[in-house]
């Protein structure tokens, strides 16, 4: 009889906890250091899905087009991640099925946020530097940088209960990503699980806030060169939304609403909801049996 090459969701979640636990018991420069590399495949993702659909995008009537292309290529992000090694702290929101399971502590859990959540920002921060010395935004007449500022821009524009709420929509896939790339045996397996969810939620438009610390710090640096400013005026960009694009905004207009949004999307509805399903009658059991 063939051995099946997948976990059923029970056995995900005896699986998610146990990898909980590593988590948080990895040293803290390794956990640096494999949120950097995280952060920075993210990033790479973001770059990639930006250079394949930035022609696309700028056009209104192929706008969606241009988004399900982006959502195609920015899956290899969390792939090399999950395959190749880092700790993404959106996906680490599943560490909550270890705490509800009182195999991890809070202390614990929210200690590997704060490095991973660090090092992603570093490995992010790293690519934007080197895409903007590059030079790879003049492509096309300096139409990607143009589209690299708009997209930008899009971003920090958004209201905070429209962070949290499109944080919250994006997590709740990327984690169910991960769930079922634990889910899969071999890495074919491991690949298709990853591919669909992350195409639907770049598609859809929902915000990730490692993704954001690629997306809005190199349209910030790529305002300061007047070739990419000019060129997104062209595009209908005004001096006003121009100036509001700054740090101040990425942090606080974006980065902050989006991150809860995606802490809710991970712990509630994907680790929570798992555990209630999953576990929480078993906790009881043996809670009885003592």
């Amino acid at each position: 009889m063939k051995e099946k090459n997948y976990l059923i969701p029970s056995e995900i979640a005896e699986k998610t906890i146990e990898i909980g636990i590593k988590k948080v018991k990895t040293p803290v420069i390794h956990l640096l250091v494999l949120g950097f590399l995280a952060g920075a495949f993210i990033a790479f993702a973001s770059e990639g899905s930006n250079m394949a659909a930035y022609n696309l995008l700028a056009q209104s009537e192929s706008y969606g087009l241009g988004k399900a292309l982006a959502g195609a290529i920015f899956g290899t992000g969390l792939m090399l991640v999950v395959l190749a090694g880092g700790e993404l702290f959106t996906g680490n929101t599943l560490i909550l099925l270890s705490v509800l399971d009182k195999k991890v502590t809070w202390v614990e859990m929210c200690r590997n946020w704060l490095v991973v959540y660090l090092g992603n920002l570093l490995g992010s921060l790293f690519i934007v530097f080197l895409i903007i010395e590059s030079g790879q935004l003049s492509s096309s007449e300096n139409l990607l940088g143009a589209m690299t500022i708009k997209i930008a821009i899009g971003k920090v524009k958004l209201s905070f209960l429209q962070g949290i709420v499109l944080g919250i929509m994006c997590n709740w896939l990327v984690c169910l990503a991960v769930w079922l790339a634990y889910g899969a045996l071999d890495m074919t397996g491991k690949i298709v699980a990853i591919f669909f969810p992350i195409w639907l939620f770049i598609t859809s438009g929902f915000e990730h806030s490692i993704a954001n610390m690629y997306y809005i710090p190199v349209g910030i640096l790529a305002k300061q060169q007047s070739s990419y400013y000019e060129k997104a005026l062209s595009l209908g960009v005004s001096k006003d939304t121009l100036d509001s694009l700054n740090w101040q905004s990425f942090f606080l207009r974006n980065l902050l609403p989006v991150t809860i949004g995606n802490i809710i999307g991970g712990t509630v509805f994907v680790a929570l909801i798992y555990w209630f399903v999953y576990k929480k009658r078993t906790m009881a059991k043996k809670e009885v049996l003592k």
